[in-house]
């Protein structure tokens, strides 16, 4: 019989995997989804294929229908709440976890010994890839468990959701979220320099436009997409935070505390840790981007933070109030022209022409006013070409 899949979270990296795996599983039966927030669930089904999922209100619902459950969820206290209903009503041996979060290798053991207590079968397997590498059906997954688990797995990896896996069969299941770790140092690392030395290309007169043709030209790839982040403003122009600084610091820190059991330390997870905690301050824990780094850099680096959010709100507001006294004074002028002008048979032609004059004044000193005002919302970047393209 043809296994029954549950899917638990829907964030930016869960919606992809589902349309890959709704798309591309082969599947005879639609994926049950669930949400806390249902809308989630509601949007996601919506844009799939009719018949291809179906929705349920809580997990108890959706574990009760399941054969294999798959989770991916922002935190370890989510993660552990979401098990805390799967296994507490029982029935669930046979069944098989898959838990895709990035949470602390700690976490996942537990979890493991609490699914093997209630019958269940586990998998721990992080991902790797930004969403849009999740959209693409091209992520790398890092299975660890048992053999067998891992093999019931496996026809949802390769051309569905995945490209490829690094497999710990047979081994300890933190072994994965280890792994996971320490390659997101790799990427938060990545992401802290390039935010470094766009800033000092800035401040040392040799501009973002050269380091950019560096990145695309010397590295690619990651580098050049957050490169395309930064240097575009994308991270605080998007809805939906792509890597958001919340899960960043908790995956840092995990890094930390993984380091320091083992007797040593991450010094630059502590600076990144420290420009986070900008990135946070400035544009929300869970709406910053990471890439917001960069703006966190330039604030440190004696720059203007640039591109987020409450600087162009700060002077939209001082625009509106500019404009409205403004307008308020071109209508005074032309009330007065009205009542002022001479008498005569000319005088229409006077009013009409002061009128025009003042309103055209008025349009001069408004478009001046929004050149200027534009490099403090956006700032300009005259060694900038061209406007970047973001992944």
């Amino acid at each position: 019989m043809a296994p029954q899949l549950l899917w638990i979270g829907l964030g930016n990296m869960g919606r992809g995997m589902v349309k890959n795996l709704v798309e591309k599983g082969n599947l005879e039966k639609p994926v049950i989804l669930y949400n806390r927030t249902r809308k989630w669930s509601e949007d996601l089904a919506a844009k799939l294929p009719k018949g291809k999922t179906e929705i349920v209100d809580s997990v108890e619902e959706g574990v009760k229908k399941a054969d294999v459950i798959f989770t991916i969820l922002s935190n370890d206290a989510a993660v552990r709440a979401v098990f805390s209903s799967a296994l507490a009503g029982g029935g669930v041996a046979g069944k098989l976890f898959v838990e895709c979060s990035t949470i602390h290798p700690d976490t996942t053991a537990q979890l493991a010994r609490d699914a093997a207590a209630a019958g269940a079968q586990f998998v721990a397997s992080p991902v790797f890839g930004a969403p849009a590498v999740a959209e693409a059906g091209q992520l790398i997954f890092v299975p660890a468990g048992p053999r067998e688990a891992i093999e019931r797995l496996r026809p949802y990896i390769r051309g569905v959701m995945g490209k490829g896996e690094i497999a710990f069969e047979d081994e300890p299941y933190e072994k994965a979220l280890k792994l996971k770790l320490i390659g997101n140092t790799f990427v938060l690392n990545m992401v802290s320099v390039l935010g470094e030395g766009l800033t000092m290309a800035e401040k040392t007169g040799v501009g973002a436009a050269p380091v950019k043709q560096f990145l695309d030209s010397f590295f690619g790839g990651p580098y050049s997409a957050y490169g395309d982040r930064m240097l575009s403003g994308a991270y605080w122009k998007m809805e939906e935070p792509l890597f958001s600084a919340d899960n960043a610091r908790k995956d840092a820190g995990h890094a930390m505390d993984l380091a320091k059991s083992v007797g040593m330390e991450l010094r630059h997870a502590a600076v990144i840790d420290d420009y986070l905690k900008v990135v946070a301050e400035h544009a929300g824990g869970d709406k910053g981007d990471v890439a917001g780094m960069y703006g966190a850099a330039r604030k440190k680096g004696g720059l203007n933070l640039g591109l987020y959010k409450e600087i162009s709100s700060k002077h939209a507001m001082a625009q509106g109030y500019s404009v409205f006294v403004g307008l308020v004074i071109v209508v005074a002028m032309s009330v007065a022209a009205w009542f002022l002008s001479p008498k005569g048979e000319n005088q229409t032609t006077w009013r009409s022409s002061l009128i025009l004059a003042f309103t055209s004044c008025y349009l001069m000193w408004f478009v001046t006013f929004m050149a200027q005002l534009h490099p403090l919302i956006e700032p300009r970047r005259s060694d900038l070409r061209e406007q970047f393209v973001t992944e």
